[in-house]
């Protein structure tokens, strides 16, 4: 190995420099029942109509939805571990919940970068999650990617 090269560079996402106006990525998963679940026992939001069969069969629903907020993790996700990826902190994000998600669903997040900002290293990328062509969340991210520029 090159003495030069710093071992966790192979860890890094992308550099500030390194992305333009129209990068994309995206990540899914089906969301099963042990999914919602776990996430009612991470964050504490017990609302039965996340967990209850017969109560959510009285909503507007008509059965069990899954947390806006597992789905929008899934956003989260992309913005982490792909795009602008390990490196980068989140700033911001606005969240539209536009449609429910159900168990057996497969929700695919999409991020693509609409804004560069080279001031303060920031990038702005429009989120959306998608099952099949429905639109479930849309939004917007700020996040502040690191620089090779010291």
């Amino acid at each position: 190995m090159d003495q030069m090269t710093n071992p966790m560079d192979k860890l890094h996402g992308y550099y500030f420099e390194d992305l333009e106006v129209g990068m994309h990525d995206v990540y899914a998963k089906t969301i099963t029942d042990a999914d919602i679940v776990v996430f009612a026992g991470i964050s504490g939001d017990t609302n039965p109509v996340h967990l209850n069969h017969e109560f959510a069969a009285g909503t507007m629903f008509e059965g069990r939805i899954a947390h806006g907020m597992l789905s929008a993790g899934f956003i989260s996700t992309v913005i982490g571990t792909k795009l602008p990826g390990p490196g980068c902190i989140y700033v911001g994000q606005t969240l539209k919940f536009k449609a429910p998600v159900r168990v057996g669903d497969t929700v695919a997040a999409h991020c693509t970068v609409t804004d560069l900002m080279p001031e303060k290293k920031f990038i702005k990328l429009s989120t959306q999650c998608m099952v099949g062509d429905k639109v479930v969340i849309d939004g917007e991210a700020t996040i502040m990617v690191p620089s090779r520029v010291k």
